[in-house]
């Protein structure tokens, strides 16, 4: 209860101060700051370590109450301001001047309240989390977090030693949403939350979950961002991507770890800005449409990758400030290349200073394990059915496409996320409500974010890596599907790596895993991976991957990224896999770059960017990506010799495919085609632009009036050795 007359004896101190001074009070603001009464008013102020305290409008001593660090002043009406100041000394001699935090009101509305619990404030990052706020001509950063469970959650840093008793937030109701405004904090302080749990008192010191940046790793404390000002200069690019349709585009994704794409002489990481320079050169050269990162969502352990994330909301401050990362996409922009980010909404790691059990109870994961953990990756699984969860991530992912620019997401694991069972034995999983295997809750949550994302920020794409027969992954939500853009395409990438993983000799047994993936290629919206996952853990480099001597790696790789480009399906290919890098991906390392040094390795750089180009300047290789009218097999069948041919087509245009698994030239191989003509050669992979062997078909073929293939005409052609040549009817 508030005293009227507050005494200076220990005897007159309530319970309800009591728990205020033990840290233990859930809403201090019904003690402290400044209350009105009929003809006076009461101010009282709980300041650790001060020695003295006084009012600086008026100059009035506060009265200390007892033993404690509570003080009191009880004065006419009116002789102080509503938002006023306090002057102390602490306990080393130095004084303060301060606005008291408790003299102003709560900023949160309750709207805003209200749209969060119903999991539907799409904006909350622009609420909860620190954000620069100036209240009644002060300047000041307003806190907020959600701890439903928590007994009391104070702000703590530098700025008050980190003592949990000296700023003690305000709890909102029954939203579980706390509140505290300090006035003259500075962009950049670190601060964290620390959190007393309800049931029993243990304390917990959290970063921000809605923190907007962080210390450097190893620190783990979040810090006041600044508030936005970054001019963008990619309006072009935006309303380009408003207009184009990028299921007829060419979509060609160079999948990115900044970390260990390139550093510096001394190994340490560029700068955003530095690597915006110089991977848009290389991108740029190569001919990429799209760079992908992999995570760069803050995370405290540079060996997952980025894949366990702490910071939804953040950018890591390995590479330098927000702002140096909205630099890095507007320069992207400004050079027509797209910008995805691999985003991880499935799981987060267990460290003490993140989300788990962030107020004491489960409160972003399940409380029963066999709901809320992964053992295989030893995090915890978000609980997608929980309103406010939900709202967390779908924020995140808005966040990164509206303050951040970016063209896309790619939603990691969504595997894992579909099914209860996912990696897990009879026994270690709980069904859904009707006895089922399938996560009920996520599917909701795919759903819900897919038709966000693509109503609120069109041009956009949500890309999922899941690997499993879920129908409709990339099919609209009104239909059944669960609404992304694309689908990996998992299973044609084992499928294709297994086949040029045999010696040549052998493949002909094996053709079918060549020509399987036509059975299902247009029942998604597919993108072909060459990623991180395959040239790591003992799994080799694309080179290594290749069978027989140096000659036929190198061939080899030329055929399969041949084989890659003209497959139906938008392209993602992993760095380093464009120069032929020989060891696996180190992420502690920078790419060996001076392989290109090297005519093979420089050889399948130039090979990559002509494919890029090719399927670029071509309509037929990219408008028909995701239905069966873009592509014709001329012939599956040619197991004996391994060679595929097909064409890809754009309405009565194409161009014609014939590939041959084996280091034997094949001359006067016919292959039937539809019109005849003189059909020009746009890309021969054993080219010696490429460090090939140079067999081919100077430069064009003519057809000749023999039916071949159930075609009125063809051509005899030479195949060259672990090749594929591309060819396309001229105009006569």
């Amino acid at each position: 209860m508030l005293q009227d007359h507050p005494d200076n004896s220990s005897a007159a101190i309530s319970a309800d101060i009591q728990r205020l001074i033990d840290a233990r009070h859930h809403d201090p603001f019904s003690l402290l700051g400044k209350h009105n009464f009929t003809d006076s008013d009461l101010i009282r102020a709980h300041i650790p370590g001060a020695e003295w305290v006084r009012i600086a409008e008026n100059g009035a001593a506060m009265l200390r109450m007892g033993n404690t660090d509570l003080f009191a002043w009880h004065g006419p009406a009116n002789q102080v301001p509503d938002r006023y100041r306090l002057i102390w000394r602490d306990s080393h001699g130095a004084e303060h001047v301060a606005y008291d935090p408790y003299c102003f009101p709560p900023q949160i509305t309750d709207f805003d309240l209200h749209l969060f619990g119903e999991g539907k404030h799409w904006h909350i990052y622009r609420i909860l989390g620190a954000h620069r706020a100036r209240i009644d001509n002060v300047q000041g950063v307003r806190f907020a977090v959600w701890a439903p469970s928590a007994e009391r959650v104070s702000v703590v840093g530098d700025f008050n030693n980190w003592d949990g008793r000296c700023h003690a937030m305000q709890v909102h109701g029954n939203s579980g949403v706390w509140e505290l405004f300090l006035p003259g904090l500075s962009v950049g302080q670190p601060y964290k939350y620390e959190i007393r749990t309800r049931d029993q008192g243990n304390i917990f010191l959290k970063t921000d979950p809605y923190g907007q940046h962080f210390e450097r790793r190893p620190a783990t404390a979040s810090r006041v961002p600044a508030q936005q000002s970054y001019t963008w200069q990619d309006t072009a690019w935006i309303q380009q991507r408003l207009d184009s349709d990028w299921q007829k585009d060419p979509i060609s994704v160079y999948e990115v770890h900044l970390g260990s794409w390139k550093r510096d002489e001394y190994g340490h990481f560029l700068n955003y800005r530095q690597l915006a320079t110089e991977l848009v050169e290389h991108v740029s050269q190569a001919g990429f449409t799209h760079i992908e990162l992999l995570p760069i969502t803050e995370h405290p352990l540079d060996a997952s990758w980025g894949y366990q994330t702490t910071g939804y909301f953040a950018p890591t401050s390995r590479f330098g400030e927000p702002d140096d990362f909205r630099f890095f996409v507007d320069h992207c922009h400004q050079h027509n290349i797209g910008v995805l980010l691999d985003w991880v909404p499935a799981h987060f790691p267990r460290d003490a200073h993140g989300l788990a059990s962030f107020d004491g109870s489960a409160l972003y994961e399940h409380d029963d394990p066999r709901r809320g953990e992964h053992s295989d990756w030893g995090t915890l699984i978000y609980n997608f059915g929980r309103n406010e969860v939900k709202n967390f991530l779908i924020s995140s992912a808005i966040y990164w496409l509206e303050e951040f620019h970016l063209d896309g997401l790619r939603v990691d694991a969504v595997a894992s996320m579909l099914y209860h069972d996912y990696s897990r034995e009879a026994g270690e999983w709980l069904p859904n409500i009707y006895g089922g295997r399938e996560n009920l809750e996520a599917v909701a949550f795919l759903r819900e974010l897919n038709t966000i994302t693509h109503a609120e920020y069109p041009g956009t794409m949500i890309m999922a890596e899941e690997s499993t027969a879920w129908p409709g992954v990339s099919r609209p939500v009104d239909t059944g599907g669960l609404g992304f853009s694309m689908k990996w395409n998992m299973g044609w990438m084992h499928d294709t790596l297994r086949y040029m993983s045999h010696d040549a000799i052998h493949r002909q047994y094996h053709h079918n895993d060549l020509t399987f993936g036509l059975l299902y290629a247009f029942t998604e919206n597919f993108v072909l991976p060459f990623s991180h996952d395959e040239v790591v853990h003992g799994k080799q480099s694309m080179l290594y991957k290749q069978p027989g001597d140096d000659w036929q790696r190198f061939a080899n790789l030329r055929l399969l990224y041949t084989y890659m480009f003209t497959f139906p399906g938008k392209k993602l290919l992993f760095m380093g896999n464009e120069i032929a890098q020989g060891r696996e991906w180190n992420f502690d390392a920078s790419i060996e770059w001076n392989l290109l040094e090297y005519a093979n390795h420089r050889g399948i750089l130039t090979l990559v960017g002509d494919l890029n180009k090719l399927y670029r300047n071509n309509p037929e290789l990219h408008r028909a990506d995701f239905t069966s009218d873009g592509f014709e097999w001329i012939d599956s069948n040619a197991s004996q010799p391994s060679v595929l041919s097909y064409l890809r087509c754009d309405g009565d245009s194409f161009v014609v495919v014939v590939m041959n698994f084996t280091p034997v030239p094949r001359h006067d191989y016919r292959v039937g085609v539809p019109v005849e003509g003189n059909y020009r050669e746009l890309l021969n992979s054993d080219s010696s632009y490429y460090d090939g062997t140079d067999v081919g078909n100077s430069g064009q073929i003519a057809t000749e009036p023999v039916s071949f293939n159930g075609r009125p005409h063809s051509f005899s052609l030479t195949l060259p050795p672990l090749a594929g040549v591309v060819l396309k009817i001229q105009p006569e």
